[in-house]
């Protein structure tokens, strides 16, 4: 039997959630700017190489081995495909059709459907009645959040936000293919060689799509693909192998909740975006399937109960 305490929330710990669920909003503000001259795919490409210079520089100062094995960089390979190129892109084009907020939001499933996912695929943590309770609230929220109607109607801003809701899975299944393939390589390495594998996946991809990247952008546009590749991408991922360590998935799920008031609040002030009631109500909603998910109110409400 494992006694071993679960990790808990530190200051310091609490402090990087908070920067990290701030880089992670700003990109649906920054990414919402960038748009406006860059195409979908494009913009995903950015992101990724502008990043890979960061983390290549903090591998090599940490003197950390770049792996030689064909395997290793399969892994890779897919990582990138479904933790970078794959949900980037769907993102991205969402948010061609609806607000940064409201892409935000529906980002916010990630943690809740990953729990089902991880159920699902991974022996050591198994699907539970409250793991199912918490992803059925998720997707009420959803529906609350795109209605019914245009779900049935499938009209481009409801495949929108199907598009997020695509990318929230491919978030889910890359967490599980993660701790399958890369536990125990150094999290800098992993970072690095994820962004290499999808650098790779997008440069054909982007060119077919979008043709070569126009480099005569506005300087509003240079700034908000260099703040999303630099800060949401390689910054945001040393923090978020950092806060794993540290306090463990369980306490890192927090932070999407924590992404869209940052996301809402800079569309709000400088785009001048306006979130409806039906979306504030469905990020209720998830908030509490993802709280039930994660069960520590549940397990903090049934001391209080037995205590009282």
């Amino acid at each position: 039997m494992n006694n071993k305490p679960a990790p808990t929330i530190d200051l310091g710990s609490a402090l990087m959630l908070m920067v990290l669920a701030a880089l992670w909003g700003a990109t649906f503000f920054f990414a919402e700017v960038a748009l406006n001259e860059v195409p979908p795919l494009t913009i995903t490409l950015h992101r990724v190489v502008w990043a890979l210079p960061v983390l290549l520089l903090v591998v090599l100062l940490k003197g950390i081995p770049i792996p030689r094995s064909p395997r290793v960089w399969f892994y890779y390979l897919v990582m990138g495909a479904l933790n970078n190129a794959l949900p980037f892109s769907l993102i991205f084009w969402g948010q061609t059709e609806i607000t940064s907020g409201l892409a935000s939001i529906l980002n916010g499933t990630t943690a809740v459907f990953g729990a089902v996912v991880a159920g699902i695929l991974l022996a050591d943590e198994p699907l539970t009645v409250r793991k199912v309770i918490g992803a059925t609230l998720g997707v009420i929220g959803v529906v609350v959040i795109i209605g019914f109607d245009a779900l049935t109607q499938l009209d481009p801003k409801s495949l929108a936000q199907i598009a997020v809701l695509g990318a929230a899975l491919s978030y889910s299944l890359a967490s599980v293919w993660g701790k399958k393939t890369l536990a125990g390589h150094p999290a800098e390495m992993n970072a690095l060689g994820m962004l290499t594998g999808s650098a790779i996946l997008m440069f054909p991809i982007a060119i077919w799509s979008d043709g070569l990247p126009v480099l005569s952008l506005s300087i509003n546009v240079w700034v908000s693909l260099i703040f999303v590749a630099v800060f949401s991408t390689a910054l945001a991922y040393l923090l978020y192998f950092n806060i794993l360590v540290r306090a463990g998935s369980a306490n890192l799920m927090l932070v999407t909740l924590l992404i869209p008031p940052f996301a809402i609040g800079l569309g709000w002030a400088f785009l001048g975006e306006q979130i409806g009631y039906e979306a504030w109500l469905g990020f209720g909603v998830i908030a509490v399937g993802l709280l039930i998910t994660d069960g520590r109110v549940l397990k903090m409400v049934k001391i209080s109960k037995q205590t009282s």
